[in-house]
């Protein structure tokens, strides 16, 4: 228990840390991200650049803290879309059966068919690749797997004893779903919701590092890399802490949904 709680500490530990370093960009970095000064240029690490400047003159720690907002808003709202699409397939598939069930499970089946980072790509590149674009286009190819949870769990407690008072009661299906059965399934939703943060950065990281994410001059980690890859052997600061920052985000939502999974 020793371990798992520990997992949860320092997961949620360096998520605090994040969301405060958001919260408080304009107050912990010293530079506008979008400052452009040409003749400081490429400068390495120092006392007056932290983290060094990119080829436009721009801070480097400036763009990666104003970057946080970015990474765990696209998180946060692509999730919460995808929760809120897999909980309502997940229960009504679950909650009726039938063949209401087997035509949802058949379409969940189908999304999974398809890789969800290709399928991305190929809706993103017909639409304009901004921030909201983004955030909705990833919660709406991910939420096959909450549904597949949701349904699972539904299953499971609508032949429960209080399900059937509830019932007996005179109680709506649609009372019986919002107040009882989904209510009581959310423990695995949270898991999974924390998880698929991560799994959004990733992916919007990605995107932008291909060019068809979050567009400059937003600062995004994975645009970050992109405009670091030109200048690897010169400012290596460019490319490799932008990419530990997507490590320790990425990492620290897995660890804080593998100690809640496994406290759970």
């Amino acid at each position: 228990m020793q371990i798992k709680n520990a997992s949860l500490k320092v997961g949620m530990a360096t998520i605090t840390l994040l969301i405060l370093m958001a919260i408080f960009a304009p107050w912990i970095s010293r530079y506008h991200p979008s400052d452009i000064q040409i003749t400081q240029a490429l400068l390495p690490p120092s006392v007056q650049h932290w983290l060094g400047t990119d080829q436009l003159g721009r801070d480097v720690w400036a763009r990666m803290v104003y970057g946080i907002r970015v990474s765990l808003w696209v998180g946060l709202v692509a999730v919460g879309i995808a929760t809120v699409v897999g909980l309502m397939i997940g229960a009504v598939a679950g909650y009726y059966g039938g063949w209401i069930d087997a035509v949802l499970m058949r379409f969940n089946d189908i999304m999974l068919c398809f890789p969800t980072f290709f399928l991305i790509l190929a809706v993103i590149t017909l639409l304009e690749p901004n921030l909201i674009n983004i955030m909705v286009i990833i919660g709406l190819t991910s939420w096959m797997g909450v549904a597949r949870l949701v349904r699972a769990e539904i299953l499971s407690l609508k032949e429960r004893d209080f399900i059937q008072a509830a019932r007996v009661m005179g109680g709506s299906n649609f009372w019986i779903l919002t107040q009882h059965l989904v209510p009581n399934a959310m423990g695995p939703v949270w898991v999974s919701a924390i998880l698929g943060v991560a799994g959004a950065v990733l992916v919007e990281s990605g995107l932008s590092f291909l060019g068809i994410g979050v567009q400059p001059p937003t600062p995004s980690w994975g645009n970050m890399l992109l405009e670091g890859k030109a200048t690897l052997g010169a400012a290596w600061w460019m490319t490799v802490f932008p990419g530990l920052a997507i490590l320790v985000t990425v990492l620290a939502f897995n660890l804080a949904g593998e100690g809640l999974r496994e406290r759970k």
